[in-house]
């Protein structure tokens, strides 16, 4: 590839063929309509790819086939560094998602549920009335550590006078959470390899404690606000 010089769309699809073996005349097509490629092109309409808009599709083709990443991220990304938007430090990476989703082996009926986490039954039976907790068949519920760690924020609210029909908010609001999470993960756990897999998790664990360390700040905020009125 010859420095300085422009290639027609053709040259560009065949140049990068060997490091994507996938890529054609169409993708690039395709990449330019989305608006994520912008060759010049000639007084008689003749794309000509300069070696910086080589380069930009060659990120491209990475980001989408090393990270898994949608294009409309890629996109976002790419219009954020035009703007001048890059930042200078990159964040810190989130926690590995084999520690995130470390479970242990705790398996408790309802009953022990409650013994373990040191509150009435009862309390067990209001919070899977009001959807806190999620119900199992009758005399199979099976709940784990993340249930008992549940139970006892539960019980903690609790003593301050909220009831189960109270903290059921928290709970949709997790879920909504949940959802979010999962379409931003959508492509990579579209994919059956364990590499996009891997990548989902360390996705998934990096923005859930981000968005709870988001919420904690947010939380501590308004609540400061409240006590210096």
């Amino acid at each position: 590839m010859k420095p300085l010089a422009t290639l027609s769309i053709g040259d560009v699809a065949e140049a990068l063929q060997k490091e994507f073996p996938s890529v054609s005349v169409s993708k690039l097509r395709f990449l330019e309509s989305e608006g994520l490629i912008h060759p010049p092109r000639t007084a008689s309409g003749y794309r000509e790819y300069r070696e910086v808009d080589i380069e930009r599709v060659r990120y491209i083709l990475r980001q989408q086939r090393d990270h898994f990443l949608p294009l409309k991220v890629i996109k976002t990304k790419l219009n954020a560094w035009e703007r001048g938007e890059e930042p200078t430090m990159a964040p810190p990476p989130g926690p590995p998602p084999e520690t995130y989703f470390a479970t242990s082996e705790v398996r408790l009926d309802a009953e022990g549920l409650a013994r373990s986490a040191g509150v009435p039954s009862s309390v067990i039976g209001a919070l899977v009335d009001h959807g806190v907790l999620a119900a199992g068949q009758p005399g199979e519920e099976i709940y784990r550590d993340d249930d008992l760690a549940v139970v006892r924020a539960a019980h903690r609210l609790m003593v301050h006078g909220l009831e189960p029909r109270h903290l059921r908010s928290i709970r949709l609001a997790a879920n909504r959470e949940v959802d979010l999470f999962r379409q931003l993960a959508g492509p990579l756990l579209r994919h059956a390899s364990p590499a996009s897999r891997q990548q989902a998790a360390e996705v998934l664990a990096d923005v859930a404690q981000a968005a709870r360390e988001m919420q904690e700040a947010m939380v501590r905020s308004d609540l400061r606000e409240t006590l210096d009125r």
